[in-house]
């Protein structure tokens, strides 16, 4: 899987080298501004982009941008961003567009190489890799949106597993239920959300995304 990686910190961006390259992950470039990025971006088509949402030469949200740039030349291109800090409008901005193979996870998450790894896999593969405290700070914003004022509390929990991008599998250990009970679950999220019937993935895609991308 070919990665392109950028932040602006040599020995974080060393480091996620490294430990992208240990799991089998090619990293066809490392680059620390957004005008690399985005240069990189638009001439080696990677399968997915990790990118820190702060980068020179402006320090403030260039990452991001030149992310969704990519995203708008070639859509659905599977980003990860990384933050230092929880920026709700950065994460509705990777939201905006409505289609899978997004992440945002904050830095602290790359410390646990498995939960990292594991969040590359998904967003690559066109799913969903949201931190928690991300999706906590942006469901408390819409806890009242109709019809998202519909989902029980059981209905939130499961919903906000999906988002971190758990199976039902991992989800109903989570919850401590059975796998029968969390599909019940997730089929009244996608009911009451009106989400089309498609692939059970696909709308899971879409079901977060129509939870998160509010307001």
């Amino acid at each position: 899987m070919r990665v392109v990686l950028a932040e602006d910190l040599f020995l974080l961006r060393d480091g996620l080298v490294r430990l992208l390259e240990a799991y089998g992950f090619t990293i066809v470039a490392a680059v620390e501004s957004g005008p690399e990025l985005a240069k990189a971006l638009a001439e080696l088509e990677p399968d997915v982009a990790v990118v820190d949402v702060r980068l020179p030469p402006s320090h403030t949200d260039e990452g991001l941008q030149c992310a969704l740039a990519a995203r708008r030349a070639r859509p659905g291109l599977p980003v990860l961003v990384l933050s230092q800090h929880v920026e709700q409008l950065y994460a509705r901005e990777l939201l905006a567009d409505g289609t899978g193979g997004v992440g945002y996870l904050l830095k602290d998450r790359v410390f646990d190489a498995d939960q990292f790894i594991d969040a590359v896999r998904r967003v690559a593969a066109g799913g969903t890799a949201m931190d928690p405290q991300v999706i906590s700070q942006l469901l408390s914003r819409r806890a009242q949106d109709r019809p998202l004022a519909r989902l029980t509390p059981r209905e939130v929990e499961v919903m906000e597993l999906m988002a971190q991008g758990r199976s039902n599998g991992a989800i109903a250990a989570q919850l401590t239920v059975t796998e029968r009970a969390v599909a019940k679950h997730t089929s009244n999220i996608f009911g009451k959300l009106e989400l089309p019937v498609s692939d059970d993935d696909n709308r899971r895609v879409l079901a977060v995304l129509a939870y998160l991308d509010r307001g």
